[in-house]
């Protein structure tokens, strides 16, 4: 059993003491409360913002990231600003209508000393909190500001990278850094590689979590596992994510509107026999595909009956998920001709670039794809950028390599 960041605050929450501090969190920002007070109505977790009340340091304003505080909203639905009913600690949305709003505007620190950032991440490059985090913390820093990080587990672990450096001039909010899609990092270890890019390094301080190792699964680590977004319900679904995100780039179902988002793909034309055998032709390592067919309730295809695949992890220790997604939308194109479809509508406020160039920072795979020469050169140049990042990453590890 490990404790957070954060539980490591509240069983020392004196230097809160005489703070104005904002506090950029969401709904899987829970506190484990045994170990330093007695848990209120037998609860043994509970949000940050009322285990920081309970230590008589409320923040002064709470920011919300894309789907807001509570992870109530969809992806790519603008969140409002309003006032928590528990604490009436006021609540600012980090996601807008806009790209200007993904950063806070300078005058909302105004009074502030701190901006303590308590996010649970997923390991993969294209989940927003990371860059939410890190703007926030650039634009806080600019107004003289502390930035503590209260770190937690990466779910994916932090000893296996995988993946593509994004090529100069692809950065967006789902690529705002230089790094794999499943980099290995904690966020607050990610914080520290960019605070140094970024040159707010001084300003950081991250608490680390006791008893964290990189080996470390998610079971391991005694903690229960909270949505941090709506369609993360599940550890297997993290697992997925880092491939299956690159169905949003598309326009089959990645499984939003059904109870397995990201473990289900398909569109209503599809053969789900012809995707399995493509599929399989490909021994990918540690995964099993499942012919079915599902209904999306929302979003793409809402209503209609999909034919596709379910993904099976069946080995999560050799499972390489980028890889899986890549060569899942290379095998959709080889499976029936017109049924992979790029995206049309513009993604995360960028309306000239294709979504799966964003996704993967280059145009070699989808050109990879639409040529049918293979993803097999592309996919063998990850180990160079692998083991680039694997060095470039060494100095901000707070968790050490050899455990």
């Amino acid at each position: 059993m490990i404790r957070t960041g954060l539980d490591r605050l509240l069983r020392n929450p004196a230097p809160l003491a005489g703070r104005r501090y904002a506090l950029l969190a969401h709904g899987a920002s829970i506190a484990r409360t045994s170990g330093y007070r007695n848990s209120r109505a037998g609860l043994s977790f509970e949000p940050i913002h009322l285990a920081l009340r309970e230590t008589g340091h409320l923040p002064t304003v709470i920011f919300g990231p894309e789907h807001g505080f509570y992870g109530v909203e969809q992806d790519m639905v603008a969140s409002s600003d309003g006032v928590d009913p528990w604490t009436g600690v006021p609540i600012l949305s980090l996601y807008g209508d806009d790209e200007s709003s993904l950063r806070p505007k300078s005058e909302v620190f105004d009074g502030l000393d701190l901006l303590i950032i308590d996010l649970q991440d997923v390991g993969s490059r294209y989940y927003t909190y990371a860059a939410t985090a890190v703007w926030a913390a650039a634009a806080a820093a600019a107004r003289g500001l502390e930035i503590w990080v209260l770190d937690r587990p990466n779910p994916l672990g932090g000893d296996i990278i995988e993946g593509n450096l994004p090529e100069p001039g692809f950065e967006s909010f789902v690529g705002a850094f230089r790094i794999p899609v499943r980099h290995g990092l904690t966020l607050g270890e990610l914080m520290r590689l960019e605070a140094k890019r970024e040159g707010f390094d001084e300003a950081l301080t991250v608490l680390p979590m006791d008893g964290w190792r990189r080996s470390m699964g998610w079971r391991g680590t005694g903690l229960p596992w909270v949505a941090p977004s709506p369609n993360m319900p599940t550890l297997t679904i993290a697992r997925l994510y880092p491939g299956g995100c690159l169905v949003e780039a598309t326009e089959l179902s990645e499984g939003r509107g059904t109870t397995r988002p990201f473990q289900l793909v398909g569109s209503p034309d599809l053969d789900p026999l012809h995707l399995v055998a493509e599929l399989d032709r490909r021994q990918l390592p540690g995964v099993s595909f499942v012919p079915t067919f599902f209904k999306p309730q929302f979003q793409k295809h809402a209503g209609r009956a999909c034919g596709g695949v379910e993904i099976l992890v069946t080995d999560h220790r050799i499972f390489l998920p980028y890889r899986t997604g890549v060569e899942l939308l290379a095998a959709v194109q080889s499976a029936g001709a017109g049924q992979l479809q790029w995206r049309q509508e513009p993604y995360e406020f960028v309306i000239d670039r294709p979504a799966l160039d964003l996704l993967t920072g280059t145009t070699r795979c989808r050109e990879a794809i639409e040529s049918g020469e293979g993803l097999e050169a592309w996919i063998a140049s990850w180990e160079e950028d692998e083991e680039s990042f694997r060095e470039l990453r060494r100095p901000v590890l707070i968790y050490g390599e050899d455990d």
